[in-house]
């Protein structure tokens, strides 16, 4: 339950917008296209990926969003969504959700 009002949050606040600058009118997501979302990855130095929303309903990639919140929150003051993991486990788990 508390896993799908997280994922309900955060689509919420990707369609909203909220991934924008206060002082900018453009979305700090330029490249993205429609139906997908932007993410941060690494636990030293973050890779850009771009991901479809879709992700958000896989409980492996929902599982993923919670870690990140635990460990360092979805209130980035630049509106960029992190994810605190090796690059490696997350392109592996991208993959797999891809083949499903």
């Amino acid at each position: 339950m508390g896993i799908h009002l997280l994922v309900v949050s955060l689509t919420k606040q990707i369609l909203r917008g909220s991934l924008f600058t206060k002082k900018q009118a453009v979305p700090m997501a330029i490249g993205v296209p429609k139906g997908y979302f932007a993410v941060y990855v690494g636990e030293t130095q973050a890779r850009r990926y771009v991901v479809p929303i879709s992700h958000l309903t896989q409980p492996s990639f929902q599982h993923l969003l919670t870690r990140a919140e635990e460990e360092i929150g979805f209130n980035h003051p630049m509106g960029n969504l992190r994810i605190p993991c090796e690059e490696e486990f997350f392109l592996d788990l991208t993959s797999r959700i891809n083949r499903l």
